[in-house]
This record gives structure tokens, C-alpha cells and sequence, in this order.
């Protein structure tokens, strides 16, 4: 609900709570004061009054069928004074708006509108006269002459003025009251719904205005004000992520200056070397000019390609490197890589085979080049510490219930168990003696094998060999 409307029905809510509140406490009051101070009294005067209102009725009914000189007969004014004077009632007698009779007298203005108001057609039954209310009623008769006659009869009726005006302080007070803890509670609730949480709010956007995003905001109060808090808090998490991108892209950066700085340093002072010997004469000889020609181009290729690791390195790691996935077979993909690579192994005296331990067809979904790039880098990192006569690699395809297991394996020397933890971590090399790369070949094949939503860790035992595994999702 909006706020606006919320406002509208707390206030309406709160305003018909004071109402049927006051009420509920006016029957409490008035059981209570009729119980404690006169429910006895008030019985009393009830009857008394249904009484004379009976006792008026049948003088009236008495009065009616009389004619209107009877009226005049003095014994009948004598009885009729006794009977009101009993009831502490008045009787007026009048011929032509003239007084004939009176057991009380009243000035002429209070007798005009007697009759005004206990004509037939009106339809009060109630008069005020000389501060008091009575009930009136009269009975009318047609005198010889023409002229009209009329018996007024004339009842005080007795209203508790005090009780009444009690009554109303009491309610008004009991209005009041409830009226005002009513708005204390709908202003308590707006400030702890709105006003305390945009107060919250304001101080969290004063901290991020800072450059402060640590703090977390959470989502509180009511309708907007909780909308707001979840989009100020979404705003605050995609700032933190841009700093921490901006961060991490100024530190990769860094890295990377420094890394090139130091680890292109020894080629490219060998080409150096080199190619000032071409120029000094050094190499006389046609033989050793194609000697040191040769020299400095593989390590112009070896400069080339740390650059290319390192920049894909860093794509990798922004995550600025887009993936092409597509459903393949898992057998079939690894056929065409050992196909890829098998005349380099022969070149080099090594065996590459392919087992395959698949129980039916496996699909895998991969980005067929990226996915090459990880094979390519396990490989040579195995063609380089694999020195026996008979070295081998083996590619083993295995799978579980939910996953295609992928385990690239070498009979090579072995990775020091203390220095295995450390195998996928950018520029580290268990060889450093034997720098033949750029140091990143592992740590690009985890970021692309993640970016498969895939697993990938070693097992490895001096002497033995090593076991590079790939684990990823069948399809």
C-alpha cells in the first residue's frame, strides 16, 4: 500500500477507534454511575413519570367526552385542581385564547405558545416554560357562541442536569484522550516505518558519498521507504563491485607491468646477446651465424608467447573474455586433440594415447577453443618434465553420475608434495632453474576450466608422475 493511502487509513482507522472507544466507555460510565449513586432514584423517577404521564392521559380521556360548560362548573374545577395539584401538574381552561381557569398562573406568551405547540398538527408534545420543560396535551371544544374553548394540562418533567453534563465532560474527555494516544500510536508507527529509516538512510548515503561501502543497508520500514532501502542497497553493491573490478583491474595491471618487466628481462637480453655477436663478427662461420640466428628466434617465439599468456591471463581474470559454448562429445573432442598433437610427441620420443573408459556417449557442454588452450598448456607443461626414454602421457575419460572426469597423466619425475598446492598460481614454477614458459600455462587452464563451471586439481608422486584432472558437467 502507498504511503499516502496508508496515511489516509491509519488516520480514518484511528479516528473510528476513538469513536467506538469513547462509546464503550460511556456504557461503562453510565452502568457504573447508575449502579454506585441511583439506579434505585432513577427507577423511581421513571415510574413517576410514566404515572403522571398516565394520569394525564386519562384526565384527557375523561376531559373529552364533557361539553365546555361543564368545565366551568366549579366543583369540577375543584376536582380537576386536586387531581393535577396531586400530580404537581397544571390545568388551564380557555374560551376564545382567553383564560377562564388556572391552578397555576402563567404570563400570556407561555399560554400562546402552549397552544401553538399542542396544536393537532404539531409534533412536539414538549414545551419550555419559565426554565422548566413540560409535557403538554390539551383537549378542544366547540362553545355555543362559536367561539373555540381549550383544557391545556401541563406536566413538569424533571431532567438530571448534572448527571447529563457530567456525562458530557466525561465523553469529551474520553474522546480527547483516546483521540490523541490514537495519533501518538499512527506517529509512533510513521516515525519507526519511515522517518527513522530514511534517518538511517541519509547517514548510509552520507557514508557511500564518503567512498564508504562496507556497510550493508537493510531493508526496513514501509512500502517505498523498503523499496528505496533495497535499491540504495542494490546501488551500493554494484559501486562496490565497480571499485573492487576497478581495484583488482589496477593491481592486474601492476602485476602485469611488473611480471613483463622481469620475466621478459632474460630472453630479450639473450636475443640481445646474440644478435650483438652477429654484429661484432663473433659468429664467423655460416654454421654459427644460422646457430645464433636460430637461438634468437626461439626466443623471440618464447617472448611472444609469455606475451600472449599474459595478456589472455588477464582477460581471463577481468572476466573480459567471452565463451562460445556448444553441447560436443566428449570422445570425439579428445580425439581430435591427441590427432592435434601426436606428430609434435613423436618429433619428441614421447607417446600420447587416449583411453577411453566411458561407459555410452558423454556430453559435455564447452567452448571448443578455450577448452583446447587447457589441454595444450597441461601437455606441454608434461612434454617439459617428462625426461625418461620411455615417456608417455595418457588422456583417461572417465565419468560419474553427474560429471565427465578428464585426467591427463605422465610417468615424468613428479611434483615435491610441498610445492604442489602452489601449482595453479599465477608465474610459479616448481622448476625455476628450468624457465622455459611464462609461468601461467596452469593458472589459465583453472580460469577457463571455472569458466566452465568446471573443477580441476592435481595428484602427483615423486618418481611417479603427475595427474592433472578436469572435472565437468555432463549434458
Amino acid at each position: 500500500m502507498h504511503l499516502t493511502k496508508r496515511f489516509f487509513t491509519m488516520n480514518a482507522l484511528a479516528v473510528l477507534l476513538s469513536v467506538g472507544l469513547t462509546v464503550l466507555a460511556v456504557i461503562i460510565f453510565v452502568a457504573a454511575y447508575t449502579k454506585v449513586f441511583g439506579r434505585e432514584a432513577d427507577t423511581k423517577e421513571v415510574q413517576k413519570a410514566f404515572e403522571v404521564r398516565a394520569a394525564i392521559s386519562e384526565i384527557k380521556r375523561e376531559a373529552q367526552p364533557l361539553k365546555f360548560e361543564q368545565l366551568l362548573d366549579t366543583k369540577f374545577q375543584q376536582e380537576l385542581a386536586n387531581r393535577v395539584n396531586a400530580l404537581d401538574a397544571s390545568a388551564i381552561i380557555l374560551k376564545n385564547r382567553e383564560v377562564v381557569y388556572a391552578t397555576q398562573n402563567f404570563n400570556r406568551i407561555d399560554i400562546e405558545r402552549s397552544l401553538m405547540l399542542s396544536d393537532n398538527q404539531a409534533t412536539r408534545d414538549e414545551v419550555e416554560l419559565a426554565g422548566k420543560t413540560y409535557m403538554i396535551t390539551r383537549v378542544d371544544y366547540k362553545v355555543q357562541a362559536g367561539d373555540p374553548g381549550v383544557l391545556l394540562l401541563l406536566a413538569p418533567i424533571k431532567l438530571k442536569t448534572n448527571f447529563f453534563v457530567l456525562l458530557g465532560i466525561f465523553t469529551v474527555s474520553v474522546f480527547t484522550v483516546v483521540f490523541l494516544l490514537t495519533n501518538f500510536w499512527v506517529s509512533y508507527r510513521f516515525s519507526r516505518g519511515i522517518i527513522s529509516p530514511i534517518s538511517r538512510l541519509k547517514a548510509a548515503a552520507n557514508k557511500i558519498s564518503e567512498g564508504d561501502l562496507s556497510q550493508g543497508i537493510a531493508e526496513e520500514g514501509e512500502g517505498e521507504v523498503r523499496e528505496l532501502c533495497r535499491t540504495l542497497e542494490l546501488m551500493r553493491i554494484k559501486l562496490k563491485e565497480s571499485v573492487y573490478m576497478q581495484q583488482k583491474y589496477d593491481d592486474n595491471r601492476k602485476f602485469l607491468v611488473s611480471s613483463i618487466s622481469h620475466d621478459l628481462k632474460t630472453p630479450v637480453t639473450s636475443i640481445k646477446g646474440y644478435i650483438e655477436g652477429i654484429i661484432d663478427g663473433v659468429a664467423k662461420t655460416p654454421e654459427k651465424m644460422d646457430e645464433y640466428l636460430e637461438t634468437a628466434r626461439s626466443k623471440a617465439i618464447l617472448v611472444n608467447a609469455m606475451i600472449d599468456d599474459l595478456l589472455l591471463y588477464s582477460k581471463l581474470d577481468l572476466n573480459q573474455l567471452p565463451y562460445h559454448f556448444e553441447k560436443s562429445d566428449l570422445e570425439s573432442y579428445f580425439e581430435d586433440c591427441v590427432a592435434d598433437h601426436k606428430y609434435e610427441y613423436e618429433k619428441a620420443n614421447l607417446s600420447l594415447s587416449l583411453i577411453n573408459e566411458l561407459n555410452e556417449p558423454v556430453k559435455v557442454l564447452i567452448d571448443r577453443e578455450r577448452l583446447k588452450r587447457v589441454i595444450q598448456n597441461i601437455l606441454d607443461n608434461a612434454m617439459t618434465y617428462v625426461e625418461k626414454a620411455d615417456g608417455k602421457i595418457e588422456i583417461i575419460l572417465r565419468e560419474t553420475r553427474t560429471s565427465a572426469i578428464i585426467e591427463i597423466k605422465d610417468n615424468g619425475k613428479g611434483i615435491p608434495e610441498n610445492k604442489l598446492p602452489h601449482i595453479f598460481e599465477r608465474f610459479y614454477q616448481v622448476d625455476p632453474s628450468r624457465k622455459s614458459g611464462s609461468g601461467l600455462g596452469l593458472a589459465i587452464a583453472k580460469q577457463i576450466v571455472e569458466g566452465h563451471d568446471g573443477k580441476i586439481w592435481a595428484k602427483s608422486a615423486v618418481g611417479e608422475g603427475t595427474q592433472i584432472m578436469i572435472s565437468l558437467k555432463k549434458f
